[in-house]
This record gives structure tokens, sequence and C-alpha cells, in this order.
């Protein structure tokens, strides 16, 4: 495998190819994400009308988590793992391309959110996979990085696209990043990706080595701490997912055609802190723990909430989006981490992830539906106010009921990366 001190040699093309993946790979998903709330509002659509066409792919994407993460996990092509879900994300971005219409919409939704489940773990599983748990923390940061920099290019794309051929023209820029999502996927070599390791690594009985496979009820019901942290997440997302398209929408309000570029600039300033810090965040996450870090991220966003009730200054407001930056760059990195640390030598690392996917899912369907119903009702002032107290009780939650998880010095090794415990099989 690895040496102590560096990824070896022969898997750094590898290596590269899967950080240029996760660059593409986050152009497609700008282009789809965010986007489509401003392109709706500016396409005449209601805001809880809004709330509940972007509730659809989360709810497909919800009940997809899990069972995505277990065929992860048993899989061992990868790599067609990305390049299907890739081809599927550009069927749903054509789609929305040729009009608003709501079945058009509702459909698109229904291709992406089927898509999105096996992203995030076959990403995660890949690194794992060639780097192994002794650098995952690394790279995984750095991956996240190449991430929100493929962000940033995809936003400041799309802002001049939407600029000089409308907002339409979005989607057709998303499915054509899908090429060369495609082509840097198939660049990573399938003998780097060590199957075992990408799904939670080997166990030695009697000093033999055997496949780790814990059962899901010992893995997932058996961690009372695994549940409670599944349970922060969803809190996390509930009070998260909805400011930002809400804070597209008020931006956007008496100024449709500006709704692009609005959105342009509150991606950007989110994704450029999360480029500059989520690499860092990884290697602090090794040496000092989880549980600082995470305690940060989940106190900026009550913070947050409250800020976007005091200005309806544009500036701002899009200045306010660097605690947006701070929050999402923390949880996207030492979630999985967590994730890593409680399933090590299991076998379910893929599986947990995504219940943990499932939790944020769930979290964020119910986030821009509630908040959307709110805002039709009441106001943006209300709806900001009431996800911040969601997301106060989150940070409670997690103070008070989740210990680190790093293991510490002391703690047995249980890194199925060690040469003791790696068994080379291609995936």
């Amino acid at each position: 495998m690895e040496s102590n001190s560096t990824i070896a040699s022969e898997k750094k093309k590898s290596v590269r190819a899967l950080e240029a993946t996760n660059f593409f790979l986050a152009d497609v998903q700008t282009g789809l994400g965010p986007f489509l709330a401003a392109y709706l509002a500016g396409a005449g659509w209601e805001p809880g009308r809004v709330g509940v066409a972007l509730s659809v792919g989360g709810i497909i994407t919800v009940l997809l988590q899990a069972p995505a993460g277990a065929i992860v996990d048993h899989l061992r092509s990868k790599r067609l793992i990305l390049v299907i879900a890739s081809a599927v994300l550009a069927a749903g971005a054509i789609l929305l391309s040729l009009t608003a219409a709501p079945w058009a919409v509702y459909t698109s939704q229904v291709l992406i959110g089927g898509a999105g489940p096996f992203l995030g773990p076959t990403l995660a599983a890949v690194t794992m996979g060639i780097v192994g748990v002794t650098f995952f923390d690394r790279q995984f940061g750095k991956n996240q990085s190449f991430n929100s920099a493929g962000n940033v290019f995809c936003a400041l794309l799309v802002g001049g696209v939407s600029h000089l051929f409308g907002n339409r023209a979005i989607f057709i820029t998303a499915a054509l990043l899908t090429i060369p999502t495609i082509l840097a996927t198939l660049a990573i070599k399938s003998k780097d990706i060590d199957y075992n390791l990408s799904r939670g690594g080997a166990l030695q009985v009697d000093g033999k080595e055997i496949p780790a496979r814990a059962s899901v009820i010992q893995t997932l019901l058996g961690d009372r701490i695994l549940l409670i942290f599944l349970a922060c997440a969803f809190l996390f997302h509930f009070a998260n997912a909805a400011m930002l398209p809400q804070l597209g929408e008020m931006l956007s309000h008496g100024v449709r055609t500006s709704a692009a570029p609005f959105m342009s600039a509150c991606i950007i300033v989110t994704q450029v802190v999360i480029m500059c810090s989520a690499s860092a965040i990884g290697r602090f996450a090794n040496v000092h723990g989880r549980k600082p870090l995470l305690l940060v991220g989940f106190g900026v966003l009550p913070i947050r909430a409250v800020l976007y009730t005091l200005t309806h200054n544009t500036e701002s407001l899009i200045a306010i989006q660097l605690l947006d930056g701070v929050a999402n760059a923390i949880f996207g990195v030492v979630s999985i981490l967590v994730v890593a640390d409680r399933t090590r030598a299991t076998g379910r690392f893929n599986l947990v992830q995504g219940s943990l996917a499932t939790a944020v899912g769930i979290g964020a369907a119910l986030s821009t539906s509630f908040g959307g119903k709110l805002i039709q009702h009441y106001s943006y002032r209300i709806s900001f106010l009431t996800l911040g107290a969601v997301a106060a009780i989150a940070f409670a939650l997690l103070w008070f009921a989740v210990p680190e998880t790093l293991p510490g010095p002391g703690e047995p090794d249980t890194d199925p990366s060690s040469p003791a415990l790696t068994q080379e099989t291609p995936a």
C-alpha cells in the first residue's frame, strides 16, 4: 500500500485523477443545484411551489441513500458507478434546459435525485480504497478543496453564460460538463482501488485476513454515538438547506433577470471559503480531533440566520455567506471522518455514509419545503429565525451528547490499511 510518510508513487496519477473528478463533478452539481430555485422564481414559480419542486429530488435522494451506500459497498467497479450517475445528471440537465414546465422540472428532479445518492459515497470509497485510513483525512480534505474550486469555476461560468444566453443555458452547460467528469473518472486506475479498504477494511482472525462485514443492526442501531450524530446531521441540514435558496429568492425579488448573477456571487463566497480551508480542516481534524471543528461549524449557523434578518443590503447579505462557507467546509469534511472513525474494520463504511446522507437528505428536503411555506405565509425574517432556532438545538445536542471520535494514541490500532490488514483486491 502506502509508506508511513507518503502515498505510493504509482498511485499518484490516480489521486490526481480523483481530484480532477471532484472538480468537474462539482461543476455539474453546481449547475443543477442552487441555481434551480432562482431559475424557477424567475420563471414565475411561487416560493411554496419552488420548495415543493426542490423537495421532489430530495425525497428521491432520501429513499435511495442507504441502498446506494450498500450498493457502493458491494460493487467492485466504483468508476462505473460514477460514469452512470454522471450520465443521468446530464439527462436531467438537458430536460431542464428545454422547459420550466412542471412535468419537466419534476422529471428532472427524479433523475437528479436518483443519481445524487451514489456520488458522495463512491468518491469517498474511491479515496479510502486508494490512500487507506492513514491518509484519508488529508486526502478527503483535499478532495473537498477541489470540489469547491469546481463550484467557484462553475458559478463564474454560469454567471457569464446566463448573462449572454439566458438562464436555460445554465443547464446545457451543466450537461456539457459531464464529459470531462467522465474522462477524469476513467483516468483513475481500477487496480489502484483496494476493494476491502473502499468499504471499510478487513479483519484478522487467527492470523488470517477475512473481509469485514458487520451486520447492519450492529453497525447502525448498536452504535448510540453514531445515531445521535445522525440526528445532529439531520437538524443541521434542516436548518441550513433552505437558507441559500431563500437568500437567492430574496436577492432576486423584483429583479428576476439578475437572479443567476446574485446566486453566483453567493456560491462563490461560500465555495472560496471551502476551497481555501477544506484541506487544512482535514489535517487539523487528524491532529486535534473532530468535535472542536464540528462545534464551530454548527455554532455559526444560528448566527448566520439571525444576521440575514438584520440587513437587506445585497453586499452585506452576500458577505454573510462567509459563515455558510465555514459551516459547510467543516461539516462536509468532518462528518465523513466521524463515519470513518465509527466504521473502521466493519465493511460498512459506504452504507453508513448512505445513512448519514439519508439524514442530511431528509433534513434538506423538509427544510426547503418548510422554509418556503414560512415565507409564503409569514415572511423571510420569520423563516430565517425559525431555521436559526433549529440550528441552535443541533449545536446543543452535538455539544452535550456526541464525544470525540478520533481514536486516541493509547487505543488499539484498527487501521485496516496497515500492511497486516490489507487485501489487494482491485475494485
